[in-house]
């Protein structure tokens, strides 16, 4: 078995977060240890205690800022770290890279005191640059790429993504791919209705229901979503948006004319049941993104049987190509929503068929067992090669 100290994230929810509990807990089902090291103190300036103890299984390190997207760390983080590795001695740290200084520092740390490092790049992308958003991104994989070719091994989750990374000089040796993965036995359709499913299915009221789940924020692109549904016919359909982010305030007052019986703002879920329930009611779940990685929401809407449209940003088109579901262009996506919206609402049987196609998808690519089972090995193969 392996001692593997994670670094990554535990607040605020994010896919990262997300990713980061799913595979941790995963790990120790499997029988490996897990030390969980993750920005949790605000900097205290007048504290001067280590935030961590040697047999912890988390360790907390200080931080200045913490957002959904990035961490500032605190100045004497990077030293707590390299303290808690030295009395934790794992075989292996993963970072879950957090969009932090301490990611650049990493490498080096982690040669001074001999510990084999792998990473896995979480930030979104769009290949074809077709947006503002996409060229600002790209500034991140430019400004990150030199670091992540002196990781031991750094894990993507598609072939465009590890195309990117290696024009940028991190060559394909260094990268693996390990695309993101999610538990079928509890993202699955609904076979009996739980007092939990009955409650929500009545707080959601009559009606078909549609979804977005995710961060709101400006590259989710949820406002052509919106300005789709506003003018399309969805008679007895009603969108519900469950997450939150900076462009609700903003989006919430520029859409206050559609009132409850077409749009309700659930707001964000933390609760897992909750989250299963709301997308195993939904019928169609949609992913407008301008950019993205793999969307962990869109593996659990299509392992639920939720039909799934998004867009060709990042790996999603690659997760939906072949019939398991419907992928559009990140360009004219409110033109397009206008198309495909009356289709799906028209035709349930046909709804129904994309979600069946979306859940056999998951089930040949997409669990977390392979995601775990190709973790081991590479644990395996990386602690073998840095202690020959």
């Amino acid at each position: 078995m392996v001692h593997v100290a994670w670094l990554g994230k535990k607040s605020p929810f994010c896919g990262n977060v997300s990713y980061g509990n799913l595979t941790t807990e995963q790990l120790k089902v499997r029988g490996h240890k897990v030390s969980f090291i993750h920005f949790d103190k605000p900097s205290n300036t007048n504290e001067s205690k280590p935030l961590f103890l040697a047999n912890d299984p988390e360790v907390s390190l200080p931080y200045l800022i913490k957002s959904q997207v990035y961490t500032i760390p605190s100045p004497r983080a990077e030293k707590e770290l390299r303290h808690s590795l030295e009395r934790l001695k794992p075989d292996i740290v993963h970072a879950s890279l957090t969009l932090s200084p301490l990611d650049f520092r990493l490498p080096e740390l982690c040669k001074q005191i001999n510990l084999p490092l792998v990473g896995t790049f979480h930030p979104a992308f769009d290949k074809n640059n077709r947006n503002l958003t996409a060229s600002t991104q790209q500034l991140t994989y430019q400004l990150y790429a030199p670091s992540l070719a002196k990781f031991h091994k750094i894990i993507v989750f598609s072939e465009p993504q590890k195309t990117l990374l290696e024009n940028l000089g991190v060559s394909k040796e260094k990268q693996i791919i390990i695309p993101n993965g999610v538990d079928e036995s509890i993202w699955q359709p609904v076979k009996v209705k739980s007092k939990k499913y009955n409650l929500v299915k009545s707080k959601l009221g009559e009606g078909r229901i549609f979804i977005y789940m995710g961060r709101i924020a400006n590259e989710k692109n949820i406002e052509a979503l919106l300005k789709s549904w506003r003018q399309t016919k969805t008679n007895n359909c009603k969108l519900v948006i469950v997450g939150d982010g900076p462009m609700k305030p903003t989006l919430e007052n520029s859409f206050s004319n559609l009132g409850k019986d077409k749009l309700i703002w659930w707001g964000s879920e933390t609760d897992l049941e909750t989250r299963v329930a709301i997308m195993q009611i939904a019928e169609v779940f949609f992913l407008p993104s301008l950019i993205e990685g793999l969307s962990l929401s869109l593996l659990e809407a299509m392992s639920t049987g939720t039909a799934c449209v998004a867009t060709d940003a990042g790996a999603d088109g690659e997760v939906l190509d072949n019939g398991a579901g419907i992928v559009i262009s990140t360009e004219n996506v409110v033109t397009q929503l206008k198309t495909i919206i009356p289709i799906l609402v028209d035709h349930p049987s046909f709804t129904k068929a994309l979600g069946e196609k979306g859940r056999e998808r998951v089930i040949e690519r997409y669990t977390i067992k392979k995601n775990i089972e190709a973790l081991e090995k590479l644990y395996l193969n990386t602690i073998k090669i840095s202690n020959p």
